[in-house]
């Protein structure tokens, strides 16, 4: 098969992936030079932890083992089977935890309550006061300026695949075919539209106006070096409020009796901290869903994150270095894991991962592939 991927992001980058590893030609077209959307403002997270059961844990499951598979073959992807640690400061925060703990699916998570003693033998940069943590073993991470760049490297090295970037694909031919801004027309067997945040245009007149999938904004930093490794993901109480595999009588009493911060409630907030390769944090985020979205980044939201982060640290931040937004893709219904639509004979729109693409798109692109009979 000819396979046609419109799009460099994560995704479509893992669909490039899977099609040339199952035999076929692939032409990539990108609209920038390299992708800059969500795929890089990111976290390079593979989280596992707080994934909805059923078909969300399972798609992060099977694209954990990918991740793993992949990062073994392409070394720039920076793959680290880290885990993760989400501190508790009291016992309201520690029964969410414990909640966790009681379901089915715990053991495939990976799922610990370790003692503030033990989390600090895993990940000895946490001196800050905390009562306990919950372990996630299965989380790891990547690294999201270089990972695309790293699997193209290695796709570059099959004659079954080409690159077209500074091309924005404006029209689709006939029924498996497209034309971009060049005027040239790419012919495939299949089309696979993978245009992330990009919804309008071409999208819009392929998906229709009731495209279930909406666009979500927020911000995050990165940090100078540390000084010392931060051998886990860490994460704080508040991503219990936001990731579905927390929900519980328990996360009900937590949300009664302790409120989050007004910063924090505002802006739809959770901490989120990975290092990465060269010794900084990245560390978030927010959640701004109404359009339109603002066009500054607000300092408060920072403020409050580096607050979380020195009180687990027990030390001040290093200096930031980086601050950026960030817009993403998201399906409206929480159930489903992305949009997956046929919007022409032989051509199919993927996206509205939310905040799962950098975790789920391996096992997303390779049940596309799957579907598609490639």
């Amino acid at each position: 098969m000819r396979v046609i991927v419109v799009g460099a992001g994560v995704v479509g980058t893992l669909h490039a992936w899977h099609a040339v590893e199952r035999g076929h030609e692939v032409v990539q077209i990108e609209r920038e030079a390299e992708a800059r959307g969500a795929s890089l403002r990111n976290f390079g997270q593979i989280w596992v932890s707080g994934r909805a059961g059923g078909e969300e844990l399972e798609t992060a499951l099977r694209a954990r083992e990918l991740w793993e598979e992949i990062g073994a073959r392409v070394p720039g992807l920076g793959f680290r089977a880290c885990g993760s640690l989400t501190p508790v400061r009291n016992p309201r925060e520690r029964a969410v935890a414990e909640a966790a703990l009681a379901r089915e699916d715990a053991a495939d998570r990976g799922y610990k309550l370790l003692t503030a003693d033990e989390a600090r033998a895993v990940n000895p940069a946490l001196r800050g006061a905390f009562e306990a943590a919950l372990y996630c073993e299965r989380d790891a991470a990547v690294e999201p300026r270089t990972a695309q760049l790293a699997l193209r490297e290695a796709l570059l090295r099959s004659p079954n695949y080409s690159f077209l970037p500074g091309r924005e694909v404006r029209e689709v031919v006939g029924e498996n075919a497209v034309r971009d801004d060049h005027g040239d027309v790419h012919t495939g067997d299949a089309v696979v539209l993978c245009t992330g945040a990009w919804l309008g245009g071409l999208v819009r007149e392929l998906a229709g106006p009731d495209l279930p999938v909406r666009r979500v904004r927020l911000q995050m930093m990165q940090t100078d070096p540390l000084g010392e490794p931060l051998t886990t993901s860490v994460a704080d109480a508040d991503s219990f409020r936001y990731y579905p595999a927390y929900r519980s009588p328990a996360l009900d009493e937590l949300d009664a009796a302790q409120p989050q911060a007004p910063t924090a409630a505002e802006h739809r907030m959770q901490l989120l901290m990975v290092q990465r390769a060269d010794g900084g944090l990245t560390i978030g985020d927010t959640h701004e869903y109404e359009h339109p979205f603002a066009f500054d980044t607000l300092e408060d939201p920072y403020d409050h994150l580096a607050e979380v982060v020195e009180s687990f640290l027990g030390r001040p931040l290093p200096r930031i270095r980086r601050r950026w937004a960030g817009v993403y893709a998201q399906c409206t219904d929480p159930t489903r894991v992305v949009h997956r639509q046929q919007v022409r004979d032989r051509v199919w729109l993927v996206t509205g991962p939310g905040g799962r693409g950098m975790t789920c798109s391996p096992a997303i692109a390779e049940t596309t592939a799957d579907e598609l009979g490639w």
